[in-house]
C-alpha cells in the first residue's frame, strides 16, 4: 500500500521556464569550477571561459518559496578579465561587483544608500565564496537565445532592494504581480544611486564573522539537502 496523500505536487514540464518578470526569493548556490580566485577562500571556485580570458562565478538560483518553489535557474558572473574599460578594469567584474552589493543589501535588510561605516563593514566579504548559499529578493526574466541551436533561458534582471515596494512581500514569501521585462534588465537609474564599497580597502571580519552568519535559514525546499558552507564562510543555511 502506497499512501500518496503527502505526495510534493508535481514539478513543472522540463524546459518550461518562469515568467518573465516574475519576483521571486532565492536562494544562489555557487558551483566550483576548478580556477581559483583571488583570494585563499576562493581556491578552486571560480570557472574559466572557453572563449577569453574571463574567470567567471558559476551559480545556481533556487527559488525557496512561493508558486515556483525548488525551480532552478543558472547565470554566470564575470569576475576577472574580458572586456575592460578604458581605465583598465573588467567591465563584467564592476557589473558583477554591483550585483553582489544589492545581494547583500538585499539579503540583510541594508538600505542602498546607507553609506555608514556599520553598513560598509557588512559589505565586506573575505572572498566570493561566502556568497554561497545567500537568500535575497530577485525579480526574474527570459533571455532570449543567442541562436537557434539554444534554448531560452530564465536569468536574473535585477535583485530588489530594501525600499522598492516588492521586496517586504518578496521576503514574506508572497506571490507578487509579475513586472515583465521584455529580456532587458531594469536600467541603473530606477536602482537608487550609491558609491561601491572599498571592498580592498577595509579590514575584512574573522573566518565565520561576515554579517549574515547569523541569519535565520530558510525554510528547506529542495528535495536534495543543501551544500554544506565552508568552514570560513557564512552559515546562511544554519542559522
Amino acid at each position: 500500500m502506497y499512501d500518496l496523500n503527502d505526495a510534493q505536487p508535481q514539478m513543472a514540464p522540463v524546459g518550461e521556464l518562469i515568467p518573465d518578470g516574475t519576483f521571486a526569493k532565492v536562494r544562489m548556490t555557487v558551483r566550483p569550477g576548478g580556477v581559483n580566485g583571488s583570494t585563499p577562500t576562493d581556491a578552486g571556485l571560480l570557472k574559466a571561459s572557453q572563449s577569453s580570458d574571463a574567470k567567471m562565478l558559476d551559480c545556481e538560483f533556487t527559488v525557496v518559496e512561493g508558486p515556483f518553489v525548488r525551480r532552478k535557474f543558472w547565470q554566470n558572473f564575470t569576475v576577472a578579465g574580458g572586456k575592460l574599460d578604458e581605465k583598465g578594469q573588467s567591465k563584467g567584474w564592476n557589473i558583477s561587483k554591483s550585483a553582489f552589493r544589492a545581494m547583500v543589501d538585499s539579503a540583510l535588510g541594508l538600505d542602498p544608500r546607507d553609506e555608514s561605516a556599520g553598513a560598509k563593514q557588512k559589505r565586506v566579504i573575505q572572498g566570493l565564496k561566502q556568497l554561497d548559499g545567500i537568500v535575497f529578493a530577485a525579480r526574474l526574466m527570459i533571455e532570449p537565445a543567442a541562436s537557434a541551436q539554444y534554448k531560452d533561458a530564465n536569468k536574473l534582471a535585477n535583485v530588489v532592494l530594501p525600499g522598492e515596494p516588492q521586496y517586504a512581500a518578496i521576503m514574506r514569501g508572497e506571490s507578487v504581480a509579475p513586472e515583465p521585462v521584455n529580456a532587458k534588465p531594469r536600467k541603473a537609474a530606477e536602482t537608487p544611486t550609491h558609491q561601491a564599497p572599498a571592498w580592498g580597502a577595509q579590514s575584512a571580519p574573522a573566518p565565520g564573522t561576515v554579517p549574515w552568519a547569523g541569519q535565520a535559514a530558510p525554510k528547506p525546499t529542495d528535495s536534495a539537502p543543501p551544500a554544506k558552507p565552508a568552514a570560513t564562510g557564512p552559515a546562511w543555511l544554519n542559522g
